[in-house]
């Protein structure tokens, strides 16, 4: 007996079948892959913040150049010393720490539950640096990165990235010429933690000025800029108290 393909039966009981073993074939992969993925964001993750705070393979003014994914596992134990997660007044030692979930814990802190804030001390050429996880909201979606600071406040890197912004205008926040501009730049202001502006229009292009808290904003991109700009600021704020028992020693 031949099949009626012409019938809406046929079709809708075709698309069902194609439904289902396609949505098999992509769980299965889901499984099969998910331990490969979660090394790879683990991997990532390290990367990003070694980035931050100038351990990479940059070269002259080129683009951005990560540890390779085979050196940065070592890499990452041998330049940050410690990792600490601070609660509320508790400050504790916790080697994972890279991997906690900032948006989860954002969405316990306005649950009321208490918020865990990773941060990071590393070690380079005999300089300590602290780096702060950041995760903030651009024009079309989540923007997050790393800060580099040292004790006296002054960034020493940063890594911006983000999930959604638009190719050559937001999304140029992850591009090496806007991060470096952030090098030599303070988070303090007369004293008062008030971070770094993306500012449009601040008269000083080349980031010369390294004192006015403030780098060049991106062309086409004030939206994405207010947001990292916010970012870095909301983020400051959050570990303020961490960081000046730092300024204080």
């Amino acid at each position: 007996m031949a099949i009626n393909t012409d019938k809406n039966t046929y079709t809708i009981a075709f698309a069902t079948v194609m439904v289902v073993i396609v949505g098999a074939l992509l769980a299965f992969l889901a499984s099969a892959l998910s331990a490969k993925i979660s090394e790879n964001e683990r991997l990532e993750k390290q990367q990003n913040i070694l980035y931050a705070m100038g351990v990479n393979e940059n070269e002259g003014s080129g683009s951005v150049s990560f540890i390779g994914t085979d050196k940065v596992a070592e890499a990452f134990n041998t330049y940050i010393k410690d990792q600490l997660v601070l609660e509320g007044d508790k400050v504790t030692s916790n080697d994972a720490a890279y991997l906690i979930d900032l948006k989860k814990e954002e969405s316990n802190a306005k649950a009321g539950k208490t918020r865990r804030l990773p941060v990071f001390v590393g070690e380079k050429d005999n300089k300590e640096f602290y780096i702060i996880p950041m995760r903030g909201k651009g024009l079309w979606d989540a923007i997050w990165g790393f800060v580099a600071v040292d004790k006296n406040m002054i960034v020493q890197g940063v890594y911006f990235d983000h999930k959604g912004e638009t190719p050559g205008l937001g999304a140029n926040i992850k591009q090496r010429y806007f991060m470096d501009d952030f090098i030599g730049e303070s988070i303090l202001n007369n004293g008062n933690y008030v971070g770094i502006s993306v500012a449009k229009g601040n008269n000083d292009p080349a980031n010369e000025l390294k004192t006015d808290n403030e780098v060049d904003a991106l062309a086409g991109a004030t939206i994405t800029g207010d947001g990292v700009s916010a970012m870095i600021k909301q983020s400051i704020s959050l570990y303020k108290p961490f960081l000046q028992t730092i300024a204080s020693n």
